[in-house]
């Protein structure tokens, strides 16, 4: 469900306001995000992912009870990161570690090297080739693949030209490539 922003702002106003139906609105107006953030943690357990969903939804309803619209940010921006936050916490509590969000172009990489996504041996090595980047190519990939943003608004937010982002992203991934001893 996409909602009119004239619509969306009057049930901001009217939820502030206490009222139940427009927060269940807003709810459900915004639960697709839920699935859509779990659905980029690679999970392969079907239980623990409907853990995360769930956990998303606690994280949904905690954000819009929380959310001020008077400070005029996107609930979208501010529900993902409390949603994210929320799921990865819990997957820390309950395995001591987190599985890995996996961004559709290392899933790419894998297909075409053959690696196996079942196998978090080979999930976690490419965890620490990404925190071994360093500088403007660390802040793109983190930018791209963890918080989904387009290359043209991540230009604009570290006041670079698109095609710099793009060469910074083809870096890192060849970095990455490299010290997997993946071909290039």
């Amino acid at each position: 469900m996409s909602l009119d922003p004239e619509h969306e702002k009057n049930l901001w106003q009217l939820c502030t306001q206490g009222d139940i139906d427009a927060r269940e609105e807003l709810i459900v107006a915004y639960r697709p995000l839920v699935f859509w953030i779990a659905g980029k943690i690679h999970v392969n357990d079907n239980e623990l992912k409907q853990d995360i969903i769930q956990e998303g939804m606690l994280a949904l309803i905690r954000a819009v009870d929380k959310f001020e619209p008077e400070r005029e940010f996107k609930f979208s921006t501010y529900a993902y990161h409390k949603i994210h936050g929320q799921i990865i916490n819990m997957l820390e509590r309950s395995e001591k570690k987190a599985p890995l969000p996996v961004p559709d172009e290392w899933l790419v990489i894998a297909e075409e090297n053959d690696l196996d996504s079942d196998n978090n041996d080979e999930w976690l090595d490419v965890a620490q080739s990404i925190k071994k980047l360093d500088g403007k190519e660390a802040e793109i990939v983190s930018a791209l693949f963890f918080e989904g943003k387009k290359p043209k608004d991540v230009a604009m937010e570290k006041k670079l030209d698109v095609s710099h982002v793009y060469r910074l992203r083809r870096a890192a991934i060849a970095k990455i490539r490299g010290w997997l001893g993946l071909a290039q």
